[in-house]
């Protein structure tokens, strides 16, 4: 996902790694630069794969780094199939705060889908995405591994609805440019492992609502 950005026009992403890696390089390039901080983009099927490896080397290294990890309940790169296990943001930030990592948010554009008592770790905080900006702009004073868990809907809608992934996005063209992703989408081809990118993709009359990427 965090490749992936770099394709789009307008951002300033830049540096990237192999999946699973995901601001490692950073924990090199640290201590030889001025900035002192960066974000990290990271989807939730990187992270449940091998990403939190990268989170938790970053917290040993005792970096200055914001680990924005999309929960969109898919792995939305390669067509939106359903997550390969239990994850949630909930778990993923007991998970994150269990390797050491010191200040965790949730944005949302539904902050009310999660009540008082739901497990999150100790400290978290819900944020409606309107406040994005105001929230990143607060972690990036601070000291530290911090993460920002962006539950985010699927735009690529190939995978079955469910209790946390309703059909809220059609797989078109319109849709991903209106959540500013890159993904990959099926098509007719000899070999079964043939993508092609949305830019590609053929029209639909079917819409989604606007949304914005965090990335």
């Amino acid at each position: 996902c965090h490749y992936m950005s770099i394709w789009m026009p307008g951002r300033r992403t830049s540096t990237f790694t192999h999946m699973g890696a995901e601001g490692a390089n950073w924990i090199g390039q640290a201590p030889f630069t001025e900035r002192e901080h960066i974000f990290v983009n990271i989807g939730d099927g990187t992270y449940f794969h091998s990403g939190i490896l990268a989170i938790r080397a970053a917290v040993a290294a005792k970096v200055n780094v914001t680990y924005k990890i999309l929960y969109n309940d898919a792995v939305a790169m390669t067509g939106g199939q359903a997550m390969d296990g239990p994850l949630d943001p909930a778990i993923i930030s007991r998970q994150v705060a269990a390797e050491g990592v010191g200040r965790i948010v949730v944005v949302t554009d539904e902050p009310d889908k999660y009540p008082p008592g739901t497990a999150f770790a100790p400290g978290v905080t819900i944020h409606h995405r309107d406040d994005l900006d105001r929230v990143q702009r607060d972690l990036a004073t601070w000291p530290g591994v911090s993460a920002l868990i962006y539950d985010h809907t699927c735009a690529a809608g190939n995978a079955a609805p469910s209790p946390t992934r309703p059909s809220a996005c059609s797989s078109t063209r319109p849709c991903a440019k209106a959540a500013a992703i890159a993904a990959w989408s099926p098509t007719a081809s000899p070999s079964p492992l043939r993508k092609r990118n949305w830019a590609a993709s053929a029209p639909s009359t079917r819409t989604c609502a606007t949304r914005t990427s965090p990335a």
